[in-house]
């Protein structure tokens, strides 16, 4: 079962994609959109869609650090609605605070160039968003109980 991660921004759309196993998030790319321009972001991710015939989505869902969700937030869960009528897929949402700092450090210890790390930022953040919700639900069928 492939799985499509994303992570939406105000002016892209990064994407990863699991294998078929369900088991590695890989990047595939950033899609550039108007700002704040929900149909272009949907567009782009049905081409992925039907492209890798995925059957699940994982959306980054942005939150401060306290918790609280700001307006990038309620565009993402606009964005989910959207997708999941428009797709017909489970659309699950998880936290992404975080990712692209994680993002930014795993590309930092690689030595990308700064040019290079804002071209690849959305993608690797979606990868992070992908891997930690394969990895949790790898976790789960195992038993291993989050300690966090």
């Amino acid at each position: 079962m492939r799985i499509l991660g994303l992570d939406l921004g105000s002016k892209t759309l990064g994407m990863a994609i699991s294998d078929e196993t369900a088991t590695i998030a890989t990047p595939l790319g950033t899609a550039r959109i108007p700002e704040y321009d929900l149909e272009a972001a949907l567009e782009a991710a049905l081409d992925v869609i039907d492209k890798y015939r995925v059957e699940k989505i994982v959306l980054g869902l942005p939150r401060h650090m306290s918790g609280d969700m700001g307006t990038l937030a309620e565009y993402c869960r606009r964005f989910e609605k959207l997708l999941s009528e428009s797709s017909a897929l489970e659309v699950i949402m998880i936290d992404e605070r975080l990712t692209s700092r994680i993002a930014e450090r795993v590309m930092l210890s690689a030595d990308v160039s700064r040019k290079k790390r804002k071209k690849h930022v959305d993608k690797l953040a979606a990868a992070v968003i992908l891997q930690s919700y394969l990895d949790s639900t790898i976790n789960k069928q195992k038993g291993v109980k989050n300690n966090g």
